[in-house]
């Protein structure tokens, strides 16, 4: 299984549909970027997350939407792919906070999917 640029855009645009989901509450965006059984795990807070994307979306529903004109910010540090498995991670902000994500994507019927999510909150 090669791997070409035609993943690392469709990968870009899995990470772009993730964090425009997240900074403007779009649940549909963020359903396209994850796998419905995927996880979120990280601390928040203090605590310790192991959300369901279920969870997760209403988290971010929770938090509300950015103001419409905000432009996000994110930036990819990191594409690495092996056959149909990919690791990508990203820097990114969200409602005033930073986070480091680590994106673990699979390839499933042509199409890249965030499987898991784990993340550092930056305080």
């Amino acid at each position: 299984m090669a791997t070409d640029s035609a993943d690392k855009e469709h990968i870009q645009r899995v990470v772009r549909n993730y964090v425009e989901g997240m900074v403007f509450a779009d649940e549909a965006l963020l359903r396209q970027a994850f796998h419905p059984a995927c996880r979120i795990i990280g601390h928040y807070v203090g605590a310790l997350e192991w959300l369901s994307l279920d969870e997760f979306i209403e988290a971010i529903r929770h938090e509300g939407a950015a103001v419409e004109g905000t432009t996000p910010y994110w930036k990819v540090l990191v594409i690495d792919i092996t056959g149909d498995a990919a690791l990508v991670k990203v820097i990114d902000d969200y409602v005033g906070m930073q986070f480091t994500d680590y994106l673990s994507l699979l390839k499933i019927d042509h199409h890249w999917l965030i499987v898991n999510k784990l993340y550092f909150h930056h305080q």
